[in-house]
């Protein structure tokens, strides 16, 4: 490639955000034994994992809407993803949680 007049535009890279839920992870195991500490491959690993669960949690909502030619994810669709995705015991805890972080967002 020959240079043209020596005023070769260099493009920028604009970094992609990636959503990290450390902080939250941190208070979270803070708020269940506030003793213990993390490492950071730990906390790599454990943010990791949440990403893919709200990833197959997404991929499984959007699904659901489509199945019912819906134009919108609502919560509903959301609690049934949840109830595929998760296993028994944990959907149900997952399930009251969601309800009740819901009601408390649209009560204030």
């Amino acid at each position: 490639m020959a240079k043209e007049g020596g005023s070769e535009m260099k493009k920028k890279k604009t970094k992609k955000s990636t959503e990290t839920y450390k902080i939250y992870l941190f208070k979270v195991l803070k708020q269940v034994h506030p003793d213990i500490g993390i490492s950071g491959k730990a906390m790599g690993i454990m943010n990791s994992f949440i990403n893919d669960i709200f990833e197959k949690l997404a991929t499984e909502s959007s699904r659901l809407a489509r199945y019912n030619k819906k134009p919108t994810i609502t919560s509903r669709e959301i609690q049934t993803a949840v109830r595929l995705v998760l296993p028994g015991e944990l959907s149900k805890h997952a399930v009251s949680e969601g309800t009740k972080a819901v009601t408390k967002f649209t009560s204030s």
